[in-house]
């Protein structure tokens, strides 16, 4: 996606921000001022580690997010919450749960599978309607996002060392490829 007639026209704005130098209230304040000024309908926070790292308390982070999302909500705002997780492989802890503030919950996971570093998708959680449950396998390429057909021949992706149970059809063989294929690994 070429984003630079877009930043250039200000259709997107991209502020980057020092978490150490704005307190988490002046970046609540930051972000409903940008709303209310450009009427925005998509709002990215990449990533709340930084947020929290400037609280003293969890607790403080949860009714500040709070606020923020309910008055974006309000407003029809689309909001993307990223959170990094501590752990590459193995045991991931998150530094804060503040998954109940969300409506949605898309997990992201690196695994290793074949030789090769993989990345799975899963939906743990949607406040209304059913969801996919299924984990999936997915790439980001020149081409754009692929994702894959349910990994079911693998137990135990979300630990970051699965096994493989079977014939692996339908998972993403070449992931520089736009499309998805079939076969062995």
């Amino acid at each position: 996606m070429e984003l630079g007639r877009h930043l250039d026209n200000k259709r997107i704005v991209v502020k980057q921000i020092d978490p150490a130098e704005l307190s988490p209230g002046e970046f609540s304040a930051t972000v409903r001022s940008a709303v209310e000024e450009t009427h925005a309908r998509v709002v990215v926070i990449d990533s709340l580690n930084g947020f929290l790292q400037a609280m003293p308390e969890e607790h403080f982070l949860t009714l500040q997010l709070h606020e923020l999302l309910t008055f974006l909500r309000q407003r029809g705002v689309l909001t993307l919450l990223l959170m990094a997780q501590h752990g590459f492989v193995g045991r991931m802890e998150v530094p804060a749960d503040v998954s109940y503030l969300a409506d949605t919950v898309m997990l992201t996971r690196y695994f290793e599978a074949h030789g090769r570093v993989r990345k799975a998708l899963s939906i743990v959680k949607k406040r209304s309607g059913m969801h996919e449950d299924t984990i999936r396998e997915f790439a980001v390429t020149g081409s754009g996002l692929v994702v894959g057909e349910p990994l079911s021949n693998f137990h135990g992706v979300l630990t970051g060392t699965p096994q493989y149970e079977g014939r692996d059809s339908g998972v993403l063989i070449d992931v520089g490829a736009a499309h998805q294929t079939e076969g062995s690994l």
